[in-house]
């Protein structure tokens, strides 16, 4: 039996009854699936725990063990993001624009679920929940594929979401999860364009560049995040102390997630005064350091970079430091090197914030303020299924507007065309 093509034909046919749900019908199971993961808080710990235990006896890093993590508090975060993402606008029908042409025809363009999603992702179970919410409010059937090492956490929430679906008197196949972790099942999943309408992975570099290269289904990359924090030479009124705590949020308030920052680039005009005390700062938080030949030479503890440093997304208390000779310098490098995910400059002055925004190409670009914020929930757009660094058919964090397509819809008087 191809468990695989199963799933994905009975996603495409239910795809009906989501689809074509009012806005209340959808709520109301939205507002259930948040109670049932409340109600069932210990059975879905008691799963996850079983998945800890195998990944740490198979030595999963403290960073990726942390994203893996289910606790009580973590389980209420996402129940009240699901509430919020309740009170959103639903987007299924929202005119986009309309016009009356001038043979009388009358044009609406709005905006429709995309079908069936699927989406394959490393060791996060939040995502489980988060995609699982967002596309039954924007009236898409999806289907998961997560990694082996949240596959007891994973069945269990899809398990609880589907109480809530059948409670409603629709079918539990809305929220579906391939329930093995074999690569085979993947490598179909991504073949089976006739059901499945897009193909979403978030994880690693590999995993999203093996999506990307054997999907035959249209793939909406969510990229890594090889964020950068760049310091400038102007800083009036910038103290140390912020200077600091921007950096150090950025790194180590989350290093595990794709918007930390893994690269910290600075004004060889600052240097000297700025990266002695943030670098200490950081190594007092255990991050190790990496850097150019002259950050080390100002700050002699840290190792040397390599070329690949430069490139790579840590996803650990690491953090690779290199001084530029200029915001156009700050500007190439990370065009370079970066994922295209978030980037923020430090500065007072104004002319360079202008030019640090326009020319780096980038989901997100901040000024004065931690890369931490790229996030659906935090730019007020509820949950998110994940941050687009690609530029079709969006970029940044992709909320509920994300996740439907559009129609043109076209009414007559028996016009015809000459």
């Amino acid at each position: 039996m191809d468990i695989v093509l199963e799933i994905a034909k009975r996603a495409k046919e239910n795809t009906k009854f989501i689809s074509n749900a009012n806005t209340k019908i959808k709520n109301k199971i939205l507002s259930d699936i948040s109670k049932y993961l409340i109600a069932g808080t210990e059975e879905i710990i008691k799963e996850n725990k079983k998945d800890l235990e195998i990944s740490t006896q198979e030595g999963m890093s403290d960073s990726l063990l942390d994203r893996l993590k289910l606790d009580r508090k973590r389980i209420e975060k996402k129940a009240e993001s699901i509430d919020k993402v309740i009170k959103f606008t639903d987007p299924v029908g929202e005119v986009v624009f309309g016009y009356n042409l001038p043979n009388g025809l009358i044009l609406k363009n709005i905006r429709v679920p995309l079908g069936v999603v699927g989406i394959i992702y490393e060791a996060r179970p939040d995502v489980t929940i988060d995609a699982s919410v967002l596309c039954l409010k924007a009236g898409n059937c999806i289907i998961l594929r997560g990694s082996s090492h949240a596959l007891n956490t994973n069945k269990k929430l899809v398990q609880v979401m589907g109480r809530a679906l059948k409670d409603n008197d629709f079918p539990e196949s809305i929220i579906q999860i391939i329930p093995s972790t074999d690569r085979e099942d993947a490598v179909r999943l991504m073949q089976l364009r006739r059901y499945i309408d897009v193909l979403i992975p978030r994880g690693g570099k590999s995993l999203i560049e093996s999506v990307v290269e054997n999907s035959k289904v249209p793939v909406i990359e969510t990229g890594i995040g090889n964020c950068h924090v760049y310091i400038d030479n102007a800083l009036e009124n910038i103290s140390m102390d912020k200077i600091a705590e921007i950096v150090i949020n950025a790194k180590t308030q989350r290093p595990s997630v794709c918007n930390a920052a893994e690269k910290l680039l600075v004004h060889k005009d600052v240097a000297k005064k700025i990266l002695p005390a943030v670098l200490k700062k950081l190594e007092e938080k255990n991050v190790k350091l990496l850097g150019c030949s002259i950050s080390k030479e100002i700050y002699s503890s840290i190792g040397l970079a390599s070329e690949e440093d430069w490139y790579e997304e840590y996803l650990d208390y690491k953090m690779a430091v290199k001084v530029v000779d200029s915001i156009e310098e700050a500007v190439m490098h990370i065009n370079k090197y970066g994922s295209h995910h978030t980037e923020t400059i430090i500065t007072s002055n104004y002319q360079n914030s202008i030019y640090f925004t326009r020319e780096i190409d980038s989901a997100a670009v901040f000024v004065n303020a931690s890369t931490r914020f790229t996030d659906g929930e935090q730019f007020g757009m509820g949950a998110e299924i994940g941050i687009s660094t690609q530029k079709l058919h969006w970029r940044g964090p992709m909320g509920l507007r994300e996740l439907t397509t559009n129609k043109f819809i076209v009414l007559g008087e028996g016009q015809i065309r000459e």
